[in-house]
């Protein structure tokens, strides 16, 4: 476990567990969770995969405003300096990272809370959970990268209506429209996300982190730029031990056992 005050941290073999633990505020993210947040990824050793998940019965109700009057009521600078200076690292270092995370949402997935779980590799959600993007409620904006998230997963119309309506899209309509990866039972939803992180633990590390990469980079650059950028990775994955046992494991028709080397 972790000496943080806003999170826990815990490393189960190859997979680090970074759990929102502000129960009594539906995990609510201040600008210090989301500065432990980073610091976690940064700092996150030998973890092979991520799982972000919250305690209790939310993922993240969004940023703690209602817990700081100071910062509901101060005006804009105060949110642009949270945001330029906590939140939006930790939303780049979540899409960033060179491993896949996987996030867990139960409950609601509200303002940065959404940005938060989206900017994950999978979106796993149980039919409890629900996504909201709050912002029009209160006059403000939405942020933590979610007008650059939402119309490249579910399109146009489908952002327009999170971010102006301010509707609740719960977890079987998230994967019904594209928003996430899986919706399940709350009741399977701990051991699915738990299979789902492990499974790309045991993966080749470094294909899944150029995949990841690639994949992101792609959403903003032209074929022939990707098809560049695909070539660079291939020689990379291609160079690691990972990349040999893969073929070893094809020829002699068994299960590849990959290392992260």
């Amino acid at each position: 476990m972790s000496d943080f005050e806003t999170i826990l941290t815990e490393t189960d073999g190859s997979v680090l567990t970074i759990t929102l633990n502000r129960p009594e505020r539906l995990n609510a993210c201040p600008p210090q969770m989301a500065d432990e947040i980073f610091t976690a990824l940064r700092d996150r050793g030998d973890a092979r995969a991520i799982l972000l998940k919250g305690e209790g019965r939310a993922f993240c109700s969004g940023a703690d405003l209602a817990g700081n009057a100071e910062m509901r009521i101060s005006g804009g600078d105060r949110a642009f300096s949270s945001l330029s200076k906590s939140y939006n690292p930790m939303i780049q270092a979540l899409a960033s990272v060179p491993v896949p995370v996987v996030s867990m949402v139960q409950g609601p997935a509200a303002g940065i809370g959404c940005s938060m779980a989206l900017a994950a590799d999978f979106v796993l959600a149980g039919k409890s959970g629900y996504f909201l993007q709050a912002f029009v409620n209160i006059g403000l904006v939405p942020d933590g990268g979610s007008s650059w998230m939402l119309p490249r997963l579910v399109g146009t119309a489908q952002a327009t209506r999170m971010m102006m309506l301010g509707e609740k899209i719960h977890g079987e309509e998230a994967e019904r429209i594209g928003l996430i990866y899986k919706c399940v039972e709350d009741d399977t939803l701990e051991a699915e996300a738990t299979a789902l992180v492990q499974r790309l633990a045991d993966g080749p590390t470094t294909a899944l982190g150029l995949m990841k990469k690639t994949l992101r980079d792609g959403l903003q650059a032209d074929l022939g730029s990707t098809l560049a950028s695909e070539a660079l990775a291939q020689k990379q994955a291609g160079d690691t031990k990972d990349a040999v046992e893969g073929a070893l494991a094809f020829l002699q028709k068994r299960k590849a056992e990959f290392t992260g080397a």
